[in-house]
Protein backbone atom coordinates (compact mmCIF):
# COMPACT_ATOMS: atom_id res chain seq x y z
CA UNK A 1 0.00 0.00 0.00
CA UNK A 2 0.99 3.23 -0.42
CA UNK A 3 1.69 4.72 3.03
CA UNK A 4 1.77 8.19 4.68
CA UNK A 5 3.35 7.72 7.97
CA UNK A 6 2.83 10.10 10.43
CA UNK A 7 5.19 9.55 14.07
CA UNK A 8 7.75 11.77 16.38
CA UNK A 9 9.90 10.14 18.68
CA UNK A 10 11.90 6.89 18.99
CA UNK A 11 8.62 4.35 19.70
CA UNK A 12 7.26 5.09 16.05
CA UNK A 13 10.84 4.50 14.31
CA UNK A 14 10.16 0.24 14.58
CA UNK A 15 6.62 0.60 12.96
CA UNK A 16 8.05 3.01 10.18
CA UNK A 17 10.75 0.29 9.44
CA UNK A 18 8.66 -2.55 9.72
CA UNK A 19 6.24 -0.89 6.75
CA UNK A 20 9.02 -0.30 4.42
CA UNK A 21 10.70 -3.96 5.26
CA UNK A 22 7.04 -5.41 4.47
CA UNK A 23 7.36 -3.71 0.79
CA UNK A 24 4.72 -1.09 1.32
CA UNK A 25 5.55 2.19 -0.30
CA UNK A 26 5.84 4.81 2.51
CA UNK A 27 5.57 8.13 -0.21
CA UNK A 28 5.85 10.60 3.10
CA UNK A 29 6.96 10.84 6.49
CA UNK A 30 4.92 13.54 8.57
CA UNK A 31 6.55 14.45 12.01
CA UNK A 32 6.87 17.26 14.66
CA UNK A 33 8.47 20.40 13.49
CA UNK A 34 12.57 20.38 14.51
CA UNK A 35 13.70 21.77 18.02
CA UNK A 36 16.57 23.50 19.42
CA UNK A 37 18.34 21.12 22.10
CA UNK A 38 20.51 21.31 24.55
CA UNK A 39 22.64 24.30 25.83
CA UNK A 40 23.84 25.07 22.74
CA UNK A 41 20.40 25.21 21.04
CA UNK A 42 21.02 23.00 17.80
CA UNK A 43 18.30 22.10 15.69
CA UNK A 44 17.51 18.46 16.66
CA UNK A 45 15.59 16.43 14.32
CA UNK A 46 12.96 13.79 15.12
CA UNK A 47 13.91 10.50 15.50
CA UNK A 48 11.31 9.71 12.89
CA UNK A 49 12.51 12.44 10.56
CA UNK A 50 16.33 10.53 11.32
CA UNK A 51 14.73 7.24 10.06
CA UNK A 52 12.68 8.90 7.29
CA UNK A 53 16.15 10.13 5.98
CA UNK A 54 17.98 6.89 6.16
CA UNK A 55 15.10 5.02 3.83
CA UNK A 56 15.26 8.48 1.48
CA UNK A 57 11.38 8.77 2.64
CA UNK A 58 10.43 12.59 1.91
CA UNK A 59 9.56 14.45 5.39
CA UNK A 60 7.09 17.21 6.00
CA UNK A 61 6.75 19.16 9.49
CA UNK A 62 3.79 21.39 9.21
CA UNK A 63 3.28 23.80 12.96
CA UNK A 64 -0.34 22.56 12.45
CA UNK A 65 -1.21 19.29 10.77
CA UNK A 66 -4.91 21.27 10.27
CA UNK A 67 -4.15 24.44 8.41
CA UNK A 68 -5.17 24.30 4.82
CA UNK A 69 -2.18 24.35 3.12
CA UNK A 70 -0.88 21.65 5.64
CA UNK A 71 -4.16 19.34 4.29
CA UNK A 72 -3.15 20.21 0.84
CA UNK A 73 0.11 18.97 1.17
CA UNK A 74 -1.33 15.28 2.05
CA UNK A 75 -3.61 15.39 -0.73
CA UNK A 76 -0.80 15.59 -3.35
CA UNK A 77 0.54 11.97 -2.68
CA UNK A 78 -2.76 10.40 -2.92
CA UNK A 79 -2.14 7.66 -0.46
CA UNK A 80 -4.06 4.53 0.42
CA UNK A 81 -3.78 4.40 4.18
CA UNK A 82 -2.29 6.80 6.77
CA UNK A 83 -0.48 5.21 10.04
CA UNK A 84 -0.47 6.98 13.17
CA UNK A 85 2.49 6.49 15.61
CA UNK A 86 2.90 8.95 18.45
CA UNK A 87 2.39 11.81 16.24
CA UNK A 88 1.85 14.91 18.69
CA UNK A 89 -0.79 16.99 16.97
CA UNK A 90 -4.85 15.94 17.00
CA UNK A 91 -5.78 15.08 13.09
CA UNK A 92 -8.60 16.91 11.90
CA UNK A 93 -11.47 15.14 10.21
CA UNK A 94 -10.28 16.07 6.65
CA UNK A 95 -6.86 14.34 7.42
CA UNK A 96 -8.92 11.09 8.82
CA UNK A 97 -10.98 10.71 5.94
CA UNK A 98 -8.43 11.83 3.20
CA UNK A 99 -7.42 8.22 2.27
CA UNK A 100 -9.15 5.11 1.06
CA UNK A 101 -8.57 3.40 4.67
CA UNK A 102 -8.51 6.28 6.88
CA UNK A 103 -5.90 6.41 9.54
CA UNK A 104 -4.91 3.53 11.55
CA UNK A 105 -3.28 4.11 14.75
CA UNK A 106 -0.97 1.95 17.26
CA UNK A 107 -1.33 2.76 20.70
CA UNK A 108 0.40 1.96 23.59
CA UNK A 109 -1.96 0.01 25.90
CA UNK A 110 -4.69 -2.43 25.96
CA UNK A 111 -7.29 -0.17 24.97
CA UNK A 112 -10.11 0.93 26.37
CA UNK A 113 -7.09 1.32 29.08
CA UNK A 114 -5.32 4.27 29.29
CA UNK A 115 -6.09 6.42 26.45
CA UNK A 116 -3.55 9.17 26.18
CA UNK A 117 -0.16 10.49 26.12
CA UNK A 118 1.25 8.56 28.47
CA UNK A 119 0.07 5.08 28.45
CA UNK A 120 3.46 3.22 28.70
CA UNK A 121 4.56 5.13 31.94
CA UNK A 122 1.11 4.82 34.01
CA UNK A 123 0.71 1.14 33.12
CA UNK A 124 4.04 0.77 35.19
CA UNK A 125 3.48 3.39 37.79
CA UNK A 126 -0.15 1.77 38.28
CA UNK A 127 1.14 -2.10 38.77
CA UNK A 128 -0.13 -3.66 36.00
CA UNK A 129 0.83 -7.10 35.13
CA UNK A 130 0.25 -6.88 31.65
CA UNK A 131 -0.03 -4.39 29.28
CA UNK A 132 0.34 -4.26 25.30
CA UNK A 133 -0.64 -2.24 21.92
CA UNK A 134 -4.04 -1.90 20.00
CA UNK A 135 -4.35 -0.85 16.33
CA UNK A 136 -6.89 1.79 16.18
CA UNK A 137 -9.11 3.22 13.13
CA UNK A 138 -8.93 6.79 14.47
CA UNK A 139 -12.12 8.73 14.94
CA UNK A 140 -12.24 12.66 15.82
CA UNK A 141 -12.24 11.32 19.86
CA UNK A 142 -8.67 10.87 21.82
CA UNK A 143 -8.25 7.52 21.36
CA UNK A 144 -11.36 5.87 21.16
CA UNK A 145 -11.67 4.70 17.47
CA UNK A 146 -12.82 1.25 16.73
CA UNK A 147 -10.28 -1.22 17.33
CA UNK A 148 -8.65 -3.69 15.53
CA UNK A 149 -6.14 -5.96 16.55
CA UNK A 150 -4.57 -6.56 20.51
CA UNK A 151 -1.09 -7.81 21.44
CA UNK A 152 -0.44 -8.57 25.27
CA UNK A 153 3.38 -8.06 26.97
CA UNK A 154 3.63 -9.16 30.58
CA UNK A 155 5.38 -6.98 32.67
CA UNK A 156 8.66 -8.19 34.18
CA UNK A 157 8.77 -7.67 38.41
CA UNK A 158 11.66 -4.83 37.47
CA UNK A 159 9.87 -3.20 34.53
CA UNK A 160 10.82 0.18 34.16
CA UNK A 161 8.95 2.81 31.73
CA UNK A 162 12.08 2.76 29.30
CA UNK A 163 12.28 -1.31 28.88
CA UNK A 164 8.24 -1.47 28.55
CA UNK A 165 8.58 1.32 25.78
CA UNK A 166 11.06 -0.61 24.04
CA UNK A 167 8.83 -4.14 24.17
CA UNK A 168 5.52 -2.00 23.40
CA UNK A 169 7.63 -0.06 20.27
CA UNK A 170 8.62 -3.64 18.96
CA UNK A 171 5.31 -5.17 19.61
CA UNK A 172 3.49 -2.13 17.95
CA UNK A 173 5.31 -2.37 14.86
CA UNK A 174 4.53 -5.76 14.12
CA UNK A 175 1.03 -5.59 14.65
CA UNK A 176 0.62 -3.03 12.17
CA UNK A 177 2.39 -4.59 9.55
CA UNK A 178 -0.31 -7.32 10.40
CA UNK A 179 -3.19 -4.51 10.57
CA UNK A 180 -2.68 -3.71 7.29
CA UNK A 181 -2.44 -6.84 5.68
CA UNK A 182 -5.77 -7.78 7.10
CA UNK A 183 -7.22 -4.41 5.77
CA UNK A 184 -6.09 -4.55 2.67
CA UNK A 185 -7.64 -8.58 2.28
CA UNK A 186 -10.82 -7.50 3.31
CA UNK A 187 -10.23 -9.58 6.70
CA UNK A 188 -9.98 -6.80 9.13
CA UNK A 189 -12.32 -6.53 12.32
CA UNK A 190 -13.61 -3.66 13.87
CA UNK A 191 -14.75 -2.99 17.24
CA UNK A 192 -16.03 -0.63 19.21
CA UNK A 193 -14.66 0.49 22.46
CA UNK A 194 -16.64 0.47 25.81
CA UNK A 195 -15.80 3.17 28.58
CA UNK A 196 -12.56 3.18 29.47
CA UNK A 197 -12.04 1.62 33.45
CA UNK A 198 -8.39 3.79 33.95
CA UNK A 199 -7.88 6.86 33.84
CA UNK A 200 -6.76 9.39 31.15
CA UNK A 201 -2.89 8.72 30.49
CA UNK A 202 -2.10 12.85 30.76
CA UNK A 203 1.17 13.78 29.91
CA UNK A 204 4.37 13.03 32.41
CA UNK A 205 6.38 16.18 33.53
CA UNK A 206 8.90 16.97 36.08
CA UNK A 207 6.65 17.70 38.70
CA UNK A 208 5.09 14.17 39.03
CA UNK A 209 8.31 13.03 40.06
CA UNK A 210 8.27 14.78 43.54
CA UNK A 211 8.14 11.85 46.07
CA UNK A 212 5.24 11.42 48.57
CA UNK A 213 6.87 9.77 51.19
CA UNK A 214 3.27 9.59 52.89
CA UNK A 215 2.63 7.14 49.95
CA UNK A 216 2.84 3.25 50.58
CA UNK A 217 6.09 1.81 49.77
CA UNK A 218 5.18 -0.12 47.09
CA UNK A 219 3.62 3.11 45.26
CA UNK A 220 6.90 5.10 45.64
CA UNK A 221 9.25 1.89 44.17
CA UNK A 222 6.61 1.77 40.99
CA UNK A 223 7.13 5.25 40.31
CA UNK A 224 10.64 4.82 40.30
CA UNK A 225 10.29 2.49 37.79
CA UNK A 226 8.11 3.91 35.83
CA UNK A 227 9.48 7.45 35.30
CA UNK A 228 12.79 5.51 34.72
CA UNK A 229 14.32 7.23 32.39
CA UNK A 230 12.36 10.23 32.08
CA UNK A 231 11.38 12.40 34.05
CA UNK A 232 12.85 10.12 37.12
CA UNK A 233 11.50 10.19 40.54
CA UNK A 234 12.82 12.59 43.43
CA UNK A 235 13.54 13.69 46.41
CA UNK A 236 15.58 16.97 48.45
CA UNK A 237 18.69 15.79 50.31
CA UNK A 238 20.72 18.65 51.32
CA UNK A 239 19.15 21.37 49.44
CA UNK A 240 20.09 19.07 46.61
CA UNK A 241 17.53 16.92 44.34
CA UNK A 242 18.07 13.26 44.71
CA UNK A 243 16.94 11.34 41.71
CA UNK A 244 16.38 7.45 42.81
CA UNK A 245 17.01 5.41 40.40
CA UNK A 246 16.28 1.42 41.46
CA UNK A 247 14.50 0.21 45.00
CA UNK A 248 12.84 -1.85 47.08
CA UNK A 249 9.66 -1.76 48.63
CA UNK A 250 9.05 -3.92 52.38
CA UNK A 251 5.97 -3.92 54.32
CA UNK A 252 8.72 -3.16 57.81
CA UNK A 253 6.78 0.02 59.96
CA UNK A 254 8.58 2.05 62.49
CA UNK A 255 5.94 4.39 63.25
CA UNK A 256 8.98 7.46 62.02
CA UNK A 257 7.43 10.48 59.87
CA UNK A 258 6.94 9.16 56.90
CA UNK A 259 10.47 10.19 54.37
CA UNK A 260 12.53 9.31 57.41
CA UNK A 261 16.03 7.65 57.31
CA UNK A 262 15.31 4.49 58.86
CA UNK A 263 18.83 2.70 59.12
CA UNK A 264 22.01 3.01 56.74
CA UNK A 265 24.29 0.01 55.99
CA UNK A 266 26.68 -0.61 53.62
CA UNK A 267 24.81 -1.05 50.55
CA UNK A 268 21.62 1.09 50.84
CA UNK A 269 19.66 2.97 53.54
CA UNK A 270 16.04 2.29 53.73
CA UNK A 271 13.32 5.43 53.92
CA UNK A 272 10.30 5.00 56.44
CA UNK A 273 6.65 5.59 54.29
CA UNK A 274 2.91 6.04 54.41
CA UNK A 275 3.13 1.95 54.79
CA UNK A 276 6.25 -0.09 54.92
CA UNK A 277 10.01 0.88 54.09
CA UNK A 278 12.03 1.55 50.78
CA UNK A 279 15.33 0.08 50.04
CA UNK A 280 17.21 3.27 48.31
CA UNK A 281 19.34 0.57 45.59
CA UNK A 282 20.82 3.37 42.90
CA UNK A 283 20.03 6.92 42.95
CA UNK A 284 21.98 9.97 41.38
CA UNK A 285 22.64 13.46 42.73
CA UNK A 286 23.52 16.80 40.64
CA UNK A 287 26.51 16.69 38.71
CA UNK A 288 27.22 13.40 39.09
CA UNK A 289 26.19 10.27 36.89
CA UNK A 290 23.91 7.65 37.85
CA UNK A 291 25.00 5.43 41.12
CA UNK A 292 24.93 2.13 43.28
CA UNK A 293 23.58 3.39 46.39
CA UNK A 294 26.56 1.23 47.82
CA UNK A 295 29.46 3.27 45.86
CA UNK A 296 27.11 6.79 47.10
CA UNK A 297 27.12 5.82 50.38
CA UNK A 298 31.69 5.27 49.79
CA UNK A 299 31.41 8.89 49.27
CA UNK A 300 28.91 10.82 51.19
CA UNK A 301 27.53 10.50 54.35
CA UNK A 302 23.90 9.70 55.44
CA UNK A 303 22.47 10.42 58.89
CA UNK A 304 19.65 8.12 60.16
CA UNK A 305 17.10 10.13 61.31
CA UNK A 306 17.38 12.86 58.22
CA UNK A 307 13.40 13.70 56.86
CA UNK A 308 13.74 13.87 52.55
CA UNK A 309 11.60 16.51 51.32
CA UNK A 310 11.63 18.78 54.17
CA UNK A 311 14.50 21.03 52.44
CA UNK A 312 12.33 22.08 49.47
Amino acid sequence: MKIIFMGTPDFSVGTLEALVKAGHEVVLAVTQPDKPKGRGKAVSFSPVKEAAHVYGIPVFQPRRIREPEAISELRKYEADVMVVVAFGQILPKEVLEMTRYGCINVHASLLPKYRGAAPIQWAVIHGEAVSGVTTMQMDEGLDTGDMIQKTEVTLDAKETGGSLHDKLAAAGAALCVETLEKIENGTAEFTKQGESPTAYARTLDKKIGNIDWNRPAIEIERLIRGLNPWPSAYTMWDGKMMKLWDAEAAEEDTGLEPGTIVRVDKTAFYVQTGKGELKILALQIPGKKRMETDAFLRGYHLEEGFVFGSQE
